[in-house]
């Protein structure tokens, strides 16, 4: 079996699904740029651990391997980076530092994006900020709320030159 490529795996929210606004929007944005996306479906449970073993057991692998995480997926990529070992981390109002998980994420990539709304009511965006700090990740700040769909145009730039980065500078 030949070693993919390029490969995006996206991890939704707690109560979003696999394939919604804005997963569906930046898989084109990935795919666009040579990259196979896949975005399992966690909606069976809103255990954060759970879901984390559930990517762990699927063992995305591809020669650049990036995990793309929002809310709740936040944790699950950024739990995952230590096992699945991948090239990039991005991260969309990352649901990190919760009571009860909120362990810091090991093994998280050089190539790290987290992008976070100054409205944001479910996860402060102090939350964003200490990963990144932690991580000496790239911190992107909208002007939005947690959801960020109302920045999708915004995302997709971002996320597209995030992408551009892990194909040139990663390999």
């Amino acid at each position: 079996m030949n070693l993919v490529e390029n490969l995006v795996v996206f991890a939704h929210g707690k109560e979003s699904g696999p394939w919604g606004t804005k997963i569906t929007h930046l898989a084109e944005t990935a795919r666009g740029r040579g990259f196979e996306v896949m975005s399992p479906d966690y909606s069976h449970t809103h255990d954060p651990r759970e879901r984390v073993a559930q990517l762990l057991a699927l063992a995305p692998t591809a020669k650049r391997l990036v995990l793309v995480g929002s809310s709740m997926g936040g944790y699950v990529s950024a739990q995952a980076c230590a096992t699945l070992k991948p090239q990039a981390l991005f991260l969309m109002a990352p649901a990190l530092y919760f009571t009860g998980w909120d362990e810091e994420p090991q093994g998280v990539p050089a190539l790290c994006s987290v992008v976070h709304g100054w409205h944001d009511d479910i996860v402060p965006m102090e939350r964003g900020l200490r990963f990144a700090k932690s991580n000496h990740a790239t911190l992107h700040v909208l002007n939005s709320d947690h959801g960020l769909n109302d920045q999708l145009a915004a995302l997709a730039l971002l996320f597209g030159d995030f992408l551009d980065q892990v194909k040139t500078e990663i390999l």
